[in-house]
């Protein structure tokens, strides 16, 4: 006998050999064996999924000697002139080359004249959206009042193209694309069947390059069973096909991974040498950051990835975060796009290459926005949340604490020490100065005397006793002395801008009733007159006295005095972000 491609030898011829719709088989079944047979069906769905299939099947069922029955015989001779094409009274008409409105003239013809020799005349016209307006508006009296021996099948690959008063009388079937798994399955029976070896990992790819069309993957079978020489196995695929290993892979973004520009762009080359084309390579490392995305995803089915997850590289894996990876699959899938207008296709692969050599350093906004997050939470006294990303340098990994290189010499005073700011007249911010055993009072500076107004100077009311925050509770008096840490603190999340100037507050004068605060410039000024009002009610809730704020700029720094330093938490900032202090 003549070659027969695997497509047409394994065509389905019953309801139950249909693959990957069993919704439709049912429904079909059902609607048999119930005899409630519709007068007009349309089957939709993408290429290759079983519509003409599903149709004839259909047309056996109705038409069978046995039947009609939801399994045909498959013996009897209706059945067989079915199978071959040869039968008068099932009548298979394309679409795309009778779009004429004479063409559906002629169908209006031959539906007075009753079937043959079967049951049904059956008209299967398949690409029926190709039809012409006209043809379509001459088929509408037809299909919704044939006669009782007539039933119209239309199959069709774009279902929007079909007019609404078509598909308002016909019963319709949606046809979905077939597993990856169920392919696979098929693929290795039709090996079976001519005493072929395969390997699961080349049915594997060439189910995935089926992308869920059964006709497709038998095609493609063929093409691959011709030059395997009766073992089909994927290192013939990939070198026949030019494709691109795993192993190659795993190479290629290990270099990168290492920041190894001049090793990668010589992989580069080499794959190119070898025969693999830029678009090849492309869809390559596409398929491959996306396999990296769903193991990271905690996804390792096999059918998905298209291998092992434990063949994908450990070193990749690690060094690159989720952030990471869909910055390089993003970087490919604009690529195969650009690639298409660019005056040279290998200049963009090598700028690509080049580019994952620079993704280790890559920071995504999500990062940044919790590194900002942590800054502030540090800036307001709080300990800042742990990092999210692994693997990736933290700045603030050690809970905010200061690093070592930022911490003034400082004596050991058993174990309880605390840090105050240093109070200066022309600082605006508190200075971590030195440390003192708790419980001493800090040193008055000299040029700032106590006055009978008992003024309480930055160091007082902006120090950060963390053990005395501790013991308040929601219903006691806050000392004086603790008033501004305990007021930062309670406007750190609500009021961050006002909870910011109060920190770098000057000095605050208590004067009987009155609070007198002294501000570094005009906008920390505007800031807390805008909120005076709130302010005030909320430090009279925690001093449990009425009280009435004032507030003032100080006054301009004279250039014989000596330069202040700048604190750590700014310093730390600076390093971090890589900044300069403008004033």
């Amino acid at each position: 006998m003549a070659y027969e491609v695997t497509a047409t030898r394994r065509r389905p011829q019953d309801f139950d050999s249909l693959v990957g719709q069993e919704f439709v088989a049912a429904t079909l079944k059902n609607a048999i064996q119930s005899g409630k047979i519709a007068h007009a069906y349309l089957f939709s769905g993408p290429r290759g999924c079983g519509k003409t299939s599903s149709a004839r099947i259909l047309a056996k069922s109705l038409n069978c000697q046995q039947g009609p029955a939801s399994q045909p015989c498959g013996q009897c001779a209706a059945c067989q002139e079915i199978t071959r094409g040869a039968s008068l009274d099932v009548i298979e008409i394309d679409g795309a080359s009778n779009t004429s409105v004479n063409d559906i003239r002629q169908i209006k013809d031959e539906v007075l004249f009753p079937p043959n020799s079967c049951r049904y005349k059956i008209y299967i016209i398949d690409e029926v959206h190709m039809l012409s307006t006209s043809a379509f508006n001459a088929l509408l009296k037809t299909i919704e009042e044939p006669p009782p021996y007539v039933i119209f099948i239309f199959a069709t690959t774009e279902l929007h193209k079909v007019p609404a008063t078509i598909k308002s009388r016909c019963q319709q079937f949606h046809f979905r694309l077939v597993a990856v798994e169920q392919l696979k399955e098929l693929l290795a029976q039709a090996a079976a069947e001519i005493g072929l070896q395969a390997e699961d990992e080349a049915l594997y790819w060439i189910a995935r390059e089926a992308t869920g069309s059964v006709r497709d993957a038998y095609t493609l079978f063929d093409q691959v069973a011709s030059f395997s020489g009766g073992h089909i196995t994927f290192e013939k695929i990939r070198d026949t096909l030019g494709l691109v290993g795993l192993d190659t892979m795993n190479q290629l973004f290990e270099t990168c991974v290492a920041s190894n520009a001049s090793l990668a762009l010589e992989q580069l080359e080499t794959m190119l040498q070898g025969g693999v084309s830029i678009e090849q390579f492309i869809t390559d490392c596409s398929n491959y950051l996306r396999s990296l995305l769903l193991i990271k995803s905690g996804i390792t089915k096999e059918s998905l990835l298209g291998q092992s997850a434990e063949r994908y590289s450990q070193q990749v894996l690690a060094a690159w975060g989720v952030p990471q990876v869909e910055r390089a699959l993003s970087l490919f899938l604009s690529l195969y796009r650009d690639i298409r207008y660019s005056t040279s296709p290998r200049y963009e692969v090598d700028l690509a290459v080049s580019r994952l050599c620079g993704l280790s350093s890559f920071v995504s906004s999500a990062e940044v926005f919790q590194a900002l997050e942590q800054t502030r939470q540090l800036l307001s006294g709080a300990t800042p949340s742990p990092s999210v990303q692994q693997g990736r340098p933290n700045p603030f990994a050690n809970g905010g604490a200061v690093p070592p290189e930022h911490r003034h010499a400082s004596r050991d005073l058993g174990g309880s020490m605390v840090s105050i700011p240093k109070p200066t007249a022309s600082s605006g911010r508190p200075h971590w100065a030195r440390t003192v055993p708790a419980g001493e009072n800090p040193p008055v500076p000299q040029s700032e005397p106590v006055s009978r107004n008992h003024t309480v100077p930055n160091a007082a009311v902006g120090s950060k006793t963390s053990p005395q925050r501790n013991e308040e509770s929601s219903g006691t008096v806050v000392p004086r002395e603790r008033l501004r840490d305990k007021l930062v603190e309670e406007l750190s999340i609500s009021h961050t801008s006002t909870a910011s100037v109060l920190l770098s507050s000057d000095s605050w004068e208590f004067v009987d009733d009155r609070i007198v605060i002294t501000v570094v410039n005009s906008f920390a000024l505007n800031q807390l007159q805008k909120d005076k009002v709130f302010l005030t009610e909320l430090i009279s809730s925690l001093l449990g006295q009425a009280v009435q704020l004032e507030f003032k700029i100080r006054s301009v720094v004279q250039n014989n005095q000596p330069k202040e330093e700048i604190s750590t938490q700014v310093d730390i900032l600076c390093r971090v972000f890589k900044g300069n202090l403008l004033g």
